[in-house]
């Protein structure tokens, strides 16, 4: 099934238990608007390459459309549009004032210089200009895209425009207009919810965690929960997994990892395999790296209580289904990964004050979103004895169509 089915599949689910006014569910299944674009960049060579760019908008009816922008030779129309609807779901899972969009240009930039990447980042922008705006669809990074890329779209679009509109692109250098805990925000709202799970499903103190993924998010949020006492007692990477029953040094793990590059021979821990991270025991499974890395292939020897999912669609539907029935709890991505277009959206408010808050307000600001919606999502899924990835999207749906009801789009 490619992302997008997936994507409708999940709302026609939700769909069959709250049976919204079915001319409005009808509209939330396709994009608003899908733009297709020839972005032409001269290269270093003097040879001028056409690259292939997309901008999916899903659904406003909530507010601007929010979503980053990826670079990729694997971009297609089908994923964009599918991260642009669940981007729609993620906001409204949060109750912000956003929709959902995504964009990406096909084209792997690895071995571009940093002129060919300017060129092609600007291009980009300058081809999707007339459909974004602060007030109408806000990019964002993604896959390969970062704040000094966000930078120079932001410096494009304003010279287009000629003025200042710092709010129209989050994720920015600070420099520009950015915000502080944008950097690590995502592991800091995964964590939240994890904080609150633990406490409803009533999990012991120095709870036992697994960790797959060891980059940005899943560094993180092993520091976070070596600090407040959990026992991380395994970590992996793509090459292999770090295991002590005693529990590791997080920051011990993090210098091994850069003197050598790998996570192998660490002193006084037990080297495995990759894949073998998902199935030590343990009382928490945060899958952080990969896409369908628990699946019906590996599922019923999972032996975790609650997993969290800080990557995009670790778990497939099958495993999903199997994991609920068995009584083992699932954060979805939706709500887990939300803390990154959280503080995205805390960007664009300090944008429009010009006034910009400290790290420890804007902690606090993302912990109470987090911790509202994590509320409204296990009250939907108490009340409809499902789980809660259909909680969310039950969350989710409602909210939109609201709005969509609101204004009169039926």
């Amino acid at each position: 099934m490619n992302p997008l089915e997936t994507a409708r599949e999940q709302l026609r689910s939700a769909q069959k238990i709250i049976r919204i006014n079915p001319d409005i569910f009808e509209r939330l299944l396709l994009p608003d608007r899908l733009i297709e674009v020839s972005i032409p960049v001269r290269m270093d060579t003097g040879r001028t390459k056409v690259f292939t760019g997309f901008r999916s908008q899903w659904n406003d009816a909530a507010g601007p459309y929010k979503g980053g922008i990826r670079f990729h030779p694997g971009v297609t129309r089908e994923e964009v549009m599918a991260l642009s609807s669940w981007m729609t779901w993620k906001t409204a899972v949060l109750g912000l004032p956003l929709g959902g969009g995504k964009g990406g240009v096909v084209v792997d930039v690895k071995g571009f210089s940093d002129h060919e990447l300017e060129a092609l980042s600007r291009a980009y922008i300058r081809s999707i200009a007339p459909f974004i705006g602060k007030n109408k669809d806000i990019p964002a990074p993604d896959v390969s895209t970062d704040p000094r890329v966000m930078g120079w779209m932001l410096d494009e679009y304003e010279v287009l425009i000629g003025e200042k509109s710092p709010g129209v692109i989050t994720g920015k250098p600070l420099s520009i207009g950015g915000s502080l805990v944008r950097d690590y925000a995502t592991a800091q709202g995964a964590f939240f919810v994890l904080e609150n799970a633990v406490k409803k499903l009533h999990l012991p103190d120095h709870s036992r965690v697994a960790i797959q993924g060891f980059g940005n998010g899943g560094g993180h949020i092993a520091r976070l929960l070596q600090e407040s006492g959990y026992r991380v007692i395994a970590i992996s990477d793509s090459k292999s997994t770090v295991y002590r029953e005693e529990g590791l040094d997080v920051a011990e793990i993090e210098t091994h990892k850069r003197s050598t590059g790998s996570l192998k021979k660490c002193l006084g821990c037990e080297s495995l395999p990759s894949e073998a991270l998902l199935t030590v025991p343990c009382d928490i499974l945060i899958p952080a790296a990969l896409e369908g890395a628990i699946s019906s292939q590996n599922v019923k020897d999972i032996r975790a209580k609650l997993i969290v999912e800080v990557a995009n669609g670790p778990v497939t539907s099958e495993a999903d289904k199997f994991l609920f029935d068995r009584g083992t709890v699932v954060v979805p991505d939706i709500l887990a990964n939300a803390g990154g277009v959280t503080v995205s959206y805390f960007e664009q408010v300090q944008n429009a004050m010009n006034a910009y808050w400290t790290e420890s307000e804007i902690n606090q600001k993302l912990k109470e979103k987090m911790q509202e919606a994590f509320e409204a999502v296990w009250a939907s899924h108490e009340k409809y004895n499902t789980t809660l990835r259909m909680g969310a999207y039950i969350v989710a749906l409602e909210r939109v169509a609201a709005a969509m009801q609101a204004r009169g789009r039926m």
